[in-house]
């Protein structure tokens, strides 16, 4: 334990006494009752960015609405198939409805996940010398694994880097690569290119301006929007703001259904995607002697196979029962918990002065989501491995996460890693984390993330702050016992 003449956090008031907090008591009515779950052992859950929790009244109407109907594969034209075609159209209207998107102007492509929509719009755009791949360093791997498309095309892929302590893009060095297009140096001036940022960077919890979409536009780009980690406590007005796609991912928003996601495209943006391949479920027609197809004409040519037809319907109840909460009430909870968190952890100090915690990205809720990513330190400055954080709070019972968070870039920039040191002879034999970062001697491979949303209170934040301070601070670094390999970024 501490010493008691060790410096503490900084007095303040308990999350429960912020300003505005009594303000979204409907969440912790929900808590006790529709969440219950979460308290049931004691368990205190911080990973919404990786996955939200579903309502009992969600699993409910699942069963409910299985119980009470009959549906089979919508590719057909009997009544079984037509009352399950008739609930995933309804779905289709209700995610229109939820972001304000015009149906004469965007489509609902339903995919397994976030990560399928990218593989979509990947495969099929038309990448060229004169259509680049342009996008910021803290994208999620599923939106840098289109460069892979865009390499094949022989198409330029330029990242925009990440500026400063707070993990921000600077708007200037976003101008300067999109520029780049205009002007010609990557084949005839004015070719269309594809843009790819995310609304919430899953590292960082920087939320980069959605004014950025139009800029791109005026450069002469699309856009793909990754709406992943924006989407579940943020208002996404797609009547407002409009990239050619989003791409989402239902679990994150409210924890029920797991595998359904949805490119949501704007229907001229769609029209000009040429997917190198045709499915189940895609085709008008096909034949094989005479080796040719046509596509179908709608959304469903982007629907390979069967769709996941007796879970799409819970989209539309997710999205009624989130509406219904209300997407402004949890963003003004979550952003209270995460600012009280962050003025907690980086007050704290061990008895030689030093921080006890080291947050990436803002360090104020300014401009930021309800994910805060941070490491911890030993009074010496020394890292405390993220390997013994994640097993010390599981075994007190948090669900957090360590690693990268499939976000390379931003860790790259989080910890000042730089180009030079990333070079392909040395990184060459590399088939681990672990050996990458002997390669450039890196006394890290990760951070710690906790993340709120729907359901969070501020009992949540109070617990895992005690967590910190009980167990790290004036903690000496010593020979533990052997930590795991770290998990895969």
């Amino acid at each position: 334990m501490p010493p008691e003449s060790a410096p503490r956090a900084a007095a303040g008031p308990s999350a429960a006494a912020l300003p505005g907090y009594a303000g979204t008591a409907r969440i912790d009515e929900l808590r006790a009752t529709e969440y219950r779950h979460l308290d049931r052992l004691g368990h205190v859950y911080l990973d919404y960015a990786g996955a939200g929790v579903a309502a009992q009244a969600q699993v409910r109407a699942h069963h409910d609405r299985l119980l009470a109907g009959l549906y089979s594969n919508p590719h057909s034209e009997n009544p079984t198939s037509e009352a399950a075609g008739s609930l995933v159209e309804s779905a289709r209207r209700a995610v229109l409805d939820f972001f304000r998107a015009d149906p004469a102007e965007y489509a609902v492509v339903f995919t397994p996940n976030a990560s399928g929509a990218c593989r979509l719009v990947g495969e099929a755009y038309d990448f060229a010398r004169a259509a680049p791949f342009v996008l910021t360093w803290d994208n999620h791997n599923s939106v840098n694994g289109i460069r892979e498309y865009a390499r094949a095309a022989d198409a330029p892929t330029r990242y925009v880097p990440l500026a400063g302590p707070e993990l921000r893009v600077a708007e200037t060095d976003l101008v300067d690569v999109l520029d780049a297009n205009r002007g010609g140096r990557w084949g005839r001036s004015g070719g269309r290119g594809l843009f790819a940022y995310p609304a919430q960077s899953n590292f960082s919890g920087v939320q980069h301006p959605l004014s950025w979409v139009e800029l791109a536009h005026r450069h002469g780009y699309d856009v793909l929007l990754d709406a992943a980690a924006y989407a579940p406590t943020n208002r996404l007005d797609l009547g407002v703001v409009q990239p050619e796609f989003v791409c989402l991912s239902w679990y994150k928003l409210f924890g029920y259904p797991t595998g359904v996601g949805a490119l949501l495209a704007r229907r001229d943006a769609l029209a000009r995607l040429r997917r190198p391949w045709f499915a189940g479920g895609t085709i008008r027609a096909v034949s094989v002697q005479g080796d040719w197809h046509r596509s179908m004409d709608d959304e469903s040519a982007f629907e390979d196979g069967t769709l996941n037809f007796l879970s799409i319907p819970d989209v539309e109840f997710g999205l009624r029962w989130l509406d219904a909460i209300g997407v402004d009430l949890v963003h003004t909870r979550v952003g209270l918990l995460t600012g009280w968190l962050l003025d907690r952890l980086t007050a704290l100090r061990h008895h030689t002065g030093r921080p006890l915690v080291q947050v990436y990205g803002p360090a104020s809720g300014e401009g930021r989501g309800g994910t805060v990513t941070f490491n911890l330190r030993h009074p010496d400055g020394s890292l405390v491995d993220e390997r013994l954080v994640a097993r010390e709070a599981a075994a007190a019972g948090f669900s957090l996460r360590t690693g990268c968070f499939c976000n390379p870039g931003a860790g790259e920039g989080a910890f000042g890693i730089s180009r030079g040191s990333l070079r392909r002879r040395l990184l060459a034999r590399v088939d681990t984390i672990d050996q990458y970062l002997g390669a450039l001697r890196l006394p890290t491979g990760g951070a710690v993330r906790v993340s709120f949303g729907l359901a969070s209170n501020a009992t949540d934040a109070e617990r895992f702050l005690a967590f910190v301070e009980a167990t790290y601070l004036d903690r000496v670094a010593s020979s533990a016992s052997p930590l795991p390999p770290r998990l895969r970024c």
